[in-house]
């Protein structure tokens, strides 16, 4: 399940992304690219346990789940200290010039 939600993330975030490709102000691509390797590293591990241990290829359970709402998360908490950190809208420098 945590392969099924990531991909998830990974196709909403890439279309929010192309909508807004030309000014990307609030830099998501890095969101982007972020759920894609995270869907990529899934699909690697899923085919790996496939061939070598047989059985389903999904696995459909609550911990996977949660596991699948995690990484989304902690996606979004990485994006978010690199909007912070890069300041795209310049938000820190005007506030620091307003306070002078």
């Amino acid at each position: 399940m945590f392969f099924i939600i990531t991909a998830l993330a990974a196709i909403i975030s890439t279309i929010i992304w192309y909508k807004n490709a030309p000014e990307d102000k609030y830099m998501l691509n890095n969101l982007s690219l972020i759920y894609w390797g995270t869907t990529l590293m899934w699909f690697v591990d899923h085919v790996i346990a496939y061939l070598t241990e047989g059985g389903a290829f999904f696995e459909i359970t609550l911990d996977a789940t949660l596991l699948g709402i995690t990484v989304v998360l902690l996606g979004l908490l990485v994006w978010l200290i690199i909007l912070l950190v890069k300041d795209p809208k310049d938000v820190f420098n005007k506030v620091l010039q307003l306070k002078r």
